[in-house]
């Protein structure tokens, strides 16, 4: 960790999925429950209306209840950090003032994800949102938003954005976690994606936003643990193991394979909205290989 000062977006960070029933609504007890079993498994916190809970397909009550849920859920010392990603700077600050109403310590913010918005747009959206004064999570994902938070605008963006506080680096490019130090040392960098967890951690990181701890937190934990404190040979047979399950975090697909390691291991993930569809039989058939392969592991450690 980066200092001794633990800060909410400091640790492992499980970006939670939504659980939906059968006719796609959502069982607000089944994501109470899983809020606890992340905390009883080690987790430090949770990011309710992420990308991995599908925050574009559903509606505001909805992301409203899922951040009263995980407040309520968490105990002492867990952490929420609700996304709070819109097509627009004036709805992502009116999510962001919500979350502050309700006990949120930080939030997670993309750039406006409408359209290729070029940097002026970009700064322009993260000056708006800084105005509530909460710390911010910057949120890098090139892929989903076209736009990408590359080094030298992070440095602009912390120029002039005193709330923004670090970034949750998902481009999969290892080399970003130094140019971030380099360009924006203020700003402290979060791994952003599953399969880059040891090559980014070699950094320096203070954290872990994670899709996988829906199913593995416990091990996810162990292994992050290890990566911060330099102990790689015994962090690299377990990331071999899972690096092939990890791999489907940084695929289109990371919210339907995340939703199927659940239940495989015995959590409910259950299916997703449209339109996202349920996992082709070629790539249903590899994610269960991956998924064996990394309970494997586990099972012949004991």
């Amino acid at each position: 960790m980066a200092n001794s000062e633990k800060k909410p977006w400091h640790g492992v960070l499980t970006a939670t999925a939504t659980p939906f029933r059968a006719d796609l609504s959502i069982d607000f007890d089944k994501y109470a429950d899983h809020v606890k079993w992340q905390a009883d498994n080690g987790v430090d916190g949770v990011i309710p209306n992420g990308s991995l809970g599908e925050y574009q397909v559903l509606s505001a009550e909805e992301r409203t209840q899922i951040v009263k849920v995980a407040l309520e859920a968490a105990p002492a010392g867990f952490q929420v950090i609700p996304g709070v990603a819109a097509y627009g700077a004036t709805e992502s600050r009116r999510w962001t003032e919500q979350a502050a109403e309700m006990g949120a310590k930080s939030v997670m913010l993309l750039p406006p994800n409408a359209y290729r918005a070029d940097e002026a747009e970009v700064i322009a959206h993260y000056k708006e949102v800084n105005k509530v004064g909460i710390p911010i999570i910057a949120y890098n994902n090139p892929f989903d938003t076209k736009v990408d938070l590359t080094p030298q605008l992070v440095a602009k963006i912390a120029d002039t954005c005193e709330n923004v506080v670090a970034i949750k680096e998902f481009s999969g490019d290892v080399r970003r976690v130094w140019q971030i130090h380099h360009h924006a040392p203020r700003i402290e960098v979060l791994v952003g994606a599953d399969d880059v967890l040891v090559e980014l951690s070699t950094g320096g990181v203070v954290g872990w936003i994670a899709g996988f701890p829906n199913a593995l937190p416990k091990e996810s934990v162990e292994l992050y643990n290890l990566c911060i404190a330099g102990k790689y040979a015994e962090a690299r047979p377990i990331y071999a193991a899972v690096h092939n399950l990890f791999n489907w975090d940084s695929r289109k697909e990371f919210i339907t394979a995340i939703k199927l390691a659940m239940d495989v291991v015995g959590r409910y993930g259950g299916p997703t909205r449209l339109p996202r569809l349920p996992l082709p039989a070629t790539d249903l058939a590899q994610c269960q290989k991956d998924i064996e392969q990394a309970l494997a592991f586990y099972r012949n450690r004991k």
